[in-house]
């Protein structure tokens, strides 16, 4: 499939149009929704990547860094007490130190979903006790979730650097 040039230059592999499965597709357009944000966030500039840009005080850092909670109590099965705390970046963290977390709890993530091929099943929990949402929900969670703040990362950096595109 060919890529699309963003106005700063940068080529974007759009998601998958086609796949052999609807595991393909969901999760294809859930790694375009990762990438995306991640690649809005990178690079982003201190302090103006943790400063409340709207009324309700979210800031690009913050998004990254809720999603990367996400993820980890979704696939992972790790339990998150405050949520709201996790729209707030530590202070001591740098912004590719928050990028490079999330990246490697996609990574992590996909590592869970590759082993996954029945949709209806439960997502694997390292912690049995807890139910688990079957796979198809918990893609399409994720790709609502994540695409939601990938739009609100969007506005974000736009307003910080006028850094536009994917």
């Amino acid at each position: 499939m060919p890529s699309t040039t963003r106005r700063n230059g940068r080529r974007d592999t759009p998601p998958p149009r086609t796949g052999s499965n609807e595991t393909e597709i969901l999760h294809g357009f859930l790694n375009y929704l990762r990438a995306s944000i991640a690649a809005k966030v990178d690079g982003a500039p201190e302090p103006q990547v943790r400063t409340a840009a709207v009324p309700s005080g979210t800031n690009l850092l913050g998004l990254l860094n809720h999603l990367t909670f996400v993820e980890r109590s979704l696939f992972l099965g790790d339990d998150v007490t405050d949520w709201q705390a996790t729209f707030q970046a530590a202070p001591s963290d740098s912004v590719a130190d928050v990028v490079a977390r999330y990246r490697d709890t996609v990574e992590r993530a996909n590592d869970v979903l590759d082993g996954c091929t029945d949709l209806g099943a439960p997502v694997p929990r390292l912690r049995p006790d807890r139910p688990a949402p079957s796979i198809r929900w918990a893609l399409t969670h994720m790709i609502e979730e994540t695409g939601r703040h990938a739009g609100h990362a969007d506005i974000l950096r736009e307003l910080i650097d006028g850094t536009t595109g994917r």
